[in-house]
């Protein structure tokens, strides 16, 4: 694994949707990914859609955190503070094995339709590297179409934070979208667990996980897929 380059990029949206409530990054997505690839061997940088200090979901920071999230919260020296002083997709390059999207609510409102996002991972996806999110980072890949003109999930096993899990949270009227109703409407063969459970999925070179729960499964299928 040595040598290998995983670009996380993240969110850089803080609100949900009209309100004042705060969103932004789900701290486990991006915890669990980072050091599981790092700890493999493989180098990780962080990008996000504005650059700088990327929002964190305060939920994320509270109740009963994943190992790796208690790691992020004192780790100041290294993955904390890439995610304050992230890299904006702008400057982002080609120069990686594997992109990886993870979610929070904030992605559904600066991942879908922004240009230069799109841009990136269609590249990534016609050069034939690995793509992969983890829960909302799905939404990332709506509008990624291959070099045909079809949309990267059609025909393809994708998984994603379910429209069960988004009523379980309340926030099934603050979201644009479903993401597994629009998965499914792009052509994805949607699969699934129960809610609240790991599971993810690879098609190729293509990776998705369903929730925060999922984000270790999600890095174990990128370490494989390298």
């Amino acid at each position: 694994m040595a040598g290998k380059r995983v670009l996380i990029i993240c969110t850089s949206h803080e609100k949900l949707g009209d309100t004042d409530t705060a969103t932004g990054l789900w701290a486990e997505e991006v915890a669990a990914p980072y050091y599981i690839l790092k700890e493999a061997g493989a180098h990780v940088d962080i990008a996000s859609i504005k650059g700088g200090k990327i929002p964190l979901d305060p939920g994320s920071l509270k109740g009963d955190l994943g190992h790796h999230t208690h790691s992020f919260l004192k780790d100041h020296l290294e993955l904390k503070s890439k995610v304050e002083n992230s890299m904006s997709i702008a400057e982002a390059c080609e120069e990686y094995d594997a992109i990886f999207l993870p979610g929070g609510h904030g992605v559904c409102y600066d991942f879908p339709d922004n240009p230069a996002l799109i841009s990136l991972v269609e590249k990534f996806w016609a050069q034939g590297k690995v793509v992969a999110a983890v829960c909302h980072g799905p939404v990332g890949l709506i509008n990624i179409k291959a070099p045909n003109g079809e949309y990267i999930v059609k025909g393809r096993k994708v998984a994603g934070f379910t429209n069960s899990e988004e009523d379980a949270v309340g926030k099934t009227a603050f979201v644009p979208y479903l993401l597994e109703d629009k998965l499914k409407e792009r052509g994805g063969l949607f699969e699934r667990g129960p809610d609240w459970t790991p599971f993810a999925v690879a098609d190729g070179k293509l990776i998705t996980g369903q929730n925060p729960m999922s984000s270790a499964k999600v890095a174990e299928l990128i370490l494989a897929a390298l």
